[in-house]
């Protein structure tokens, strides 16, 4: 395969394909080179369902959340079909007042329950106290969204593992096992592989790989005691959601897996977060069963500080280290990501995200 493109995308996961969507929609040839499929295994998008929300602690990611809510409109109405399914969400635990406080000052609605209150109104979730009712948040069908996304890149090839990106000042040649491609500017998505594939054009991407863990517990397929979505913000960070279409709720921990190497991931169960898990289960959800239905691996590509690295070196842009709660800003930072790739100047917002923030860090 010796190919010329416009730009090159490394990495069909979520990052990959909404930014190569992003560039497609605005007329750039563009080839989209994954190792395996889209979704597959050993990805760090795949799955049914993801949470979207406004409530962080900040409250520039809580604006930056009602941006990307616009450009999930935006997708639903161009594959026809409601990705983002509206679900109450229950913010509670240590870190409730910030959240709320930020959410105040980024205009987001939340009402502030008691535990009487809360647990009138959702019996199904056991909060222990105060919680934040988000009114605007919803369960991202996740599968679903990866195949928009797909549906968008006619050009897409599966199945080719790419060995390195160079970058010599006047375009980039991307290096596979299936021959090269060149291209004006390269886009590297590859999750924890990210680092390893840049490392050899001297651009630092600091990045710890995660295995994480999700179990699934039972519910009654009846729509009046499906629990909300919830959130308890502080050590540990538990969070739940309904699984749409199916009589699932999906628990788990956030950043709670051990690290481990991107290329060799064990997928099978790991006892001890499946302990975890179950009593997760018996302490929010007393009216679900609390033994698993099912388990889920699923890598993280972790940041130093958790927030993303979305930045541009000479003719490689580079988006990583979404951390874990990526996934609600997809088509937003694919927007990012493209006018990085186009040559357009970063707002404030994304020059956040830049790499040169860990070298600031390393200086002090």
């Amino acid at each position: 395969m010796e190919s010329r493109c416009d730009v090159v995308v490394v990495g069909a996961g979520l990052l990959g394909l909404a930014a190569a969507r992003a560039l497609t929609l605005r007329g750039h040839e563009v080839l989209l080179l994954e190792q395996a499929e889209v979704g597959h295994e050993a990805s760090g998008s795949k799955g049914s369902c993801r949470i979207f929300r406004l409530g962080y602690d900040d409250p520039e990611w809580v604006a930056m959340a009602i941006r990307a809510r616009g450009q999930w409109t935006e997708l639903e109405d161009e594959c026809g079909r409601r990705l983002l399914q509206p679900t109450p969400h229950l913010t509670f635990g240590p870190e409730l007042d910030a959240v709320r406080d930020a959410m105040r000052r980024a205009g987001a609605p939340a009402e502030l329950l008691t535990e009487a209150e809360a647990a009138a109104r959702f019996p199904g979730i056991a909060v222990g106290g105060a919680a934040l009712l988000e009114p605007e948040s919803c369960v991202i069908s996740a599968d679903a969204a990866l195949r928009a996304l797909a549906a968008a890149v006619p050009g897409i090839r599966a199945g080719v593992t790419v060995t390195g990106v160079e970058d010599n000042g006047r375009g980039v040649t991307v290096r596979t096992t299936s021959g090269e491609v060149s291209a004006r500017v390269a886009v590297v998505c590859a999750g924890p592989f990210t680092a390893a594939l840049l490392a050899g054009n001297g651009i630092e991407v600091p990045s710890e790989a995660t295995m994480e863990q999700v179990g699934y517990v039972a519910m009654a397929d009846t729509a009046d005691q499906i629990p909300p979505i919830f959130i308890c913000h502080g050590e540990p960070e538990a969070y739940g959601l309904p699984v749409p279409g199916e009589p699932l709720y999906k628990i788990g921990f956030h950043h709670r897996g051990p690290v481990t190497d991107p290329a060799s991931q064990e997928q099978g169960p790991d006892g001890v977060l499946t302990a975890r898990l179950t009593g997760l289960a018996r302490r929010y959800l007393p009216g679900l069963p609390p033994d698993l239905v099912r388990t889920e691996r699923c890598v993280y590509d972790n940041s130093p500080d958790e927030d993303f690295i979305v930045d541009r070196v000479g003719r490689i842009v580079i988006g990583s280290g979404t951390s874990g709660h990526g996934f609600k800003f997809g088509p937003l930072l694919g927007e990012w990501i493209a006018n990085l790739a186009t040559g357009l100047e970063p707002d404030a917002a994304v020059r956040r995200f830049s790499l040169s923030r860990f070298a600031a860090a390393g200086a002090h």
